[in-house]
């Protein structure tokens, strides 16, 4: 206390004149509509600035929770984007939350992911505490990712497309015509669709999309678009060289999903014909 008051007396005629200067300055600004104006205006511009980084940085710490509620929200939207699509146009949707009765979605992030090696996976953090098997298919916003193989409690491998073993089933999105979706190990940025029949109309820049004739993946799933194209040796299809909408070796966030009917189609598929 004793230092505060030896500071007052130090300083007491600099500090007399600032009370002075801000009692001026007050009934200046009081007393004039003009300097009032300009006061709270540049008030306005500081406070305004102050609130605009805290907002920033608020905006910032929240990133992820924002990503989150963007990454559930799409997870519904496909949701009943996929199921609208199999069924007729008087298909009625009575609940947003609605999950479908065909396709299920569940979102994950990626904990690993390999592109470098001949043979590519991925691991989730879901496993079988949440309902999730082997052949769900794996996607992101932009395309297709690939297929659950083998799972643990929590956790999930994923069959990269960039995997010699990966074979998905993919059409062109103008026409019907189909094919099998590879990967020849040379870039992560392409595969190749192979036996696509030669009079298929292909063309550099259309689209390739899952086919749909697989209990994996619904039809329509972005996959890429075509780079270029050759007949192969016997001159009966094409092998279309594809290149990826997803950027494999940067995947975060991904979508799983659940055929619902998997195991009944797949039952009826073994039946023999009588």
């Amino acid at each position: 206390m004793q230092q505060i008051i030896n500071f007052v007396l130090r300083n007491k005629t600099f500090l007399l004149f600032l009370l002075l200067f801000g009692v001026s300055l007050f009934f200046t600004i009081q007393s004039h509509s003009y300097h009032k104006s300009k006061f709270i205006n540049s008030a306005n511009y500081v406070t305004g600035g102050i609130y605009k980084k805290t907002n920033g940085i608020k905006q910032y710490f929240n990133l992820k929770e924002e990503n989150e509620a963007l990454i559930e929200e799409n997870k519904k939207l496909k949701t009943l984007l996929f199921n609208i699509n199999i069924d007729t146009l008087n298909y009625t949707i009575t609940d947003s939350t609605f999950l479908g009765e065909y396709f299920k979605f569940r979102t994950a992030s990626v904990y690993k992911n390999s592109y470098s090696l001949s043979n590519n996976y991925l691991t989730i953090n879901r496993g079988k505490k949440d309902n999730i098997k082997q052949d769900f298919g794996v996607i992101t916003s932009k395309g297709i990712v690939g297929i659950i193989e083998n799972t643990s409690d929590n956790y999930a491998s994923v069959l990269s497309i960039l995997n010699t073993k990966s074979r998905i089933n993919a059409q062109l999105k103008k026409t019907s015509h189909i094919g099998s979706l590879e990967w020849n190990t040379k870039s992560p940025e392409f595969v190749q669709m192979v036996d696509v029949s030669k009079f298929a109309p292909v063309k550099v820049g259309d689209t390739i999309i899952t086919g749909g004739q697989s209990t994996i993946f619904p039809q329509g799933i972005l996959i890429g678009s075509i780079d270029s194209f050759s007949l192969d040796t016997g001159g009966d299809t094409y092998t279309i060289n594809v290149k990826l909408f997803n950027d494999m070796t940067n995947i975060g966030h991904v979508y799983i999903i659940e055929n619902l009917n998997a195991e009944e189609i797949k039952s009826l598929e073994q039946k023999p014909n009588e």
